[in-house]
């Protein structure tokens, strides 16, 4: 355990951000789990629906730092790329 106060508070913030950080990539997960359940179904206009909200939630992640922004737009090309195989 740290001693010092500056150090006490800075495990605090640390395990705070740590769980935020945890959930936003949860959710990011979650959006990307739902696009590919549409997909695998088969509905377009389900797909469409959940491609926009992945889409957004990669972009996200990517401007807080969750993601790189190469990583980013891999996961987007790879969304896209099922978008239009289901044609």
């Amino acid at each position: 355990m740290p001693n010092i106060k500056s150090a006490k508070k800075r495990v605090l913030v640390n395990q705070t951000k740590a769980a935020q950080n945890k959930a936003a990539k949860s959710a990011l997960k979650t959006e990307i789990k739902k696009f590919d359940a549409a997909v695998a179904e088969g509905n377009r206009s389900e797909a469409d629906v959940a491609y926009k909200v992945a889409v957004k939630a990669v972009d996200q992640a990517a401007a807080k730092g969750l993601l790189h922004k190469n990583n980013a737009a891999n996961k987007k090309s790879a969304l896209t790329l099922k978008l239009n195989k289901l044609g």
